[in-house]
């Protein structure tokens, strides 16, 4: 207990400094360039979008993954919004695809593989439901090749218990703010980043090495 409140206390410490940092410069995706680069998009959520984020990243195929806000009823939400009130957004990440390197259903398997799917409302020490883990389908088709997935994986035995993946139909998605993008490459130093983000990184990596990008391997 007491090195968790001293690691929890050096998290919160590295945070409030990182806030104090000037916005990363990062160019976001226009419609014209997504449609011209004929990449296409998925949303996903499961616990800290930091690791999601750079998860994706590092997978051959994908252009781009950005931190975001999805699945809740506030306009513009914010970093703090998810903390401290009830907006029923969970922290996500809109992936950026060439389908024809990456498909759907790989990313499917990465998402599920890169995370504890049992569990309810949150991922590892990160707890509450801004933290639960949602597939954010965006038509019909991606919607069957999930539920599919869900009851190949509930029927496998590889869990013990029953898959708490929330499905829910895409609307929107919200970026977050500039200091969460990218943040675990800008941060290696992080305590977060060292003891949650970058193993979970490795644990998923050492399960398809054959979809890591050149120099992505952590």
């Amino acid at each position: 207990m007491k090195n968790l409140l001293i690691l929890f206390s050096l998290i919160s410490f590295s945070l409030v400094s990182c806030s104090q940092n000037p916005p990363s410069f990062r160019s976001t995706l226009s419609q014209k360039k997504i449609t011209k680069l004929k990449l296409s998009e998925a949303t996903f959520a499961a616990g800290c979008f930091w690791c999601e984020e750079a998860i994706f990243e590092s997978v051959k195929g994908v252009y781009e993954a950005v931190s975001g806000y999805a699945g809740g009823t506030k306009p513009n939400p914010t970093y703090y919004d998810l903390g401290s009130g009830p907006t029923c957004h969970a922290e996500m990440v809109n992936v950026y695809y060439d389908s024809t390197v990456v498909d759907y259903p790989t990313l499917l398997k990465i998402y599920f593989a890169s995370q504890d799917p049992t569990q309810v409302n949150g991922q590892g020490p990160d707890i509450g439901a801004q933290y639960r883990s949602v597939v954010f389908y965006r038509n019909e088709a991606e919607k069957k090749i999930t539920m599919d997935y869900i009851q190949q994986l509930n029927q496998s035995g590889k869990y013990k218990k029953p898959i708490a993946v929330e499905l829910v139909a895409f609307t929107k998605f919200w970026e977050a703010e500039p200091e969460h993008q990218d943040f675990v490459k800008r941060n290696p130093s992080n305590p977060y980043v060292l003891h949650e983000s970058i193993p979970r990184i490795k644990r998923f990596q050492q399960q398809f090495p054959e979809l890591i990008k050149p120099g992505e391997k952590y």
